[in-house]
């Protein structure tokens, strides 16, 4: 695992938010729905239903979801439509928040192929309402907002999903461990989550701009979650031939709780 100087490092602070390219993204990652893609959903999909499926078993909702740094990527919140009464779709990019914006009330086909692998459980199959007059009522406008500012945010949210954040936002191990801190700190204890990171990403493009990252392990990951999670379970994701792009050796997705005793 790389350490750097305090000279090489790049901060959250000094990356170039603004220019993230949510077309190109998109076009990358998200138009064809990738296995691991597949399998997170999947995993995903059945930790939220078996959770709520103890606590309501006659069916039931909590008040509230968070999906922090949320990108051009919207199948977290989709994963939340059964479970919460409204969803916050955090996110710092000026550009991304436009894209969120723009698909509240009527996201794009693409996004279909992720909820039909949602609707392999019967709790979203069985969704009340068509999903996306669901995704229109129950998702806020988005918000403007770094992870980072999580840590003064009064808020505390009963589901929470962060994907590819906190090891790729930063090149500092520091602001790694502190942003997985500010994410499950925002949560209310006992509350469930889904988070995956990059395993060992050495930085990431996007159009013609260099993003950064942290190298990290699930060693580094458990050790950030620390005291914060329970009921933890973490999986690894892709094999050498089957890599979304250069620069990383697989992807690691973390499925709890919010620990119920404050830390």
């Amino acid at each position: 695992m790389t350490s750097g100087t305090a000279a090489d490092q790049k901060l959250n602070a000094d990356v170039p938010w603004d220019d993230f390219d949510p077309g190109e993204y998109i076009s990358h990652n998200y138009l064809t729905m990738q296995a691991v893609d597949q399998e997170i959903v999947s995993r995903m999909r059945d930790h939220f239903s078996s959770h709520f499926g103890d606590h309501f078993p006659d069916g039931g909702r909590v008040p509230s979801g968070i999906d922090v740094g949320a990108g051009p990527n919207l199948y977290p919140a989709l994963a939340m439509l059964p479970w919460c009464d409204r969803i916050t779709l955090l996110e710092r990019s000026a550009r991304n928040l436009k894209y969120l914006r723009s698909q509240r009330a009527d996201y794009a086909p693409h996004w279909d192929q992720f909820w039909d692998v949602l609707c392999q459980d019967e709790a979203y199959a069985k969704l009340d309402v068509a999903p996306r007059v669901r995704f229109k009522e129950a998702v806020r406008r988005p918000e403007s907002g770094s992870l980072f500012d999580l840590g003064t945010d009064p808020r505390r949210w009963d589901l929470g999903t962060m994907f590819f954040v906190a090891e790729s936002i930063t090149t500092s191990l520091a602001e790694f461990r502190r942003g997985v801190g500010c994410f499950m700190n925002a949560l209310n204890p006992g509350a469930p989550f889904a988070a995956a990171f990059m395993e060992h990403s050495v930085g990431y493009r996007v159009g013609d701009v260099e993003f950064p990252a942290r190298d990290i392990d699930d060693t580094e990951v458990e050790t950030a979650l620390g005291d914060l999670a329970q009921d933890m379970k973490m999986y690894h994701l892709d094999n050498p031939g089957d890599l979304v792009r250069d620069g990383y050796t697989g992807m690691i997705l973390v499925c709890g709780r919010r620990s119920d005793s404050p830390v």
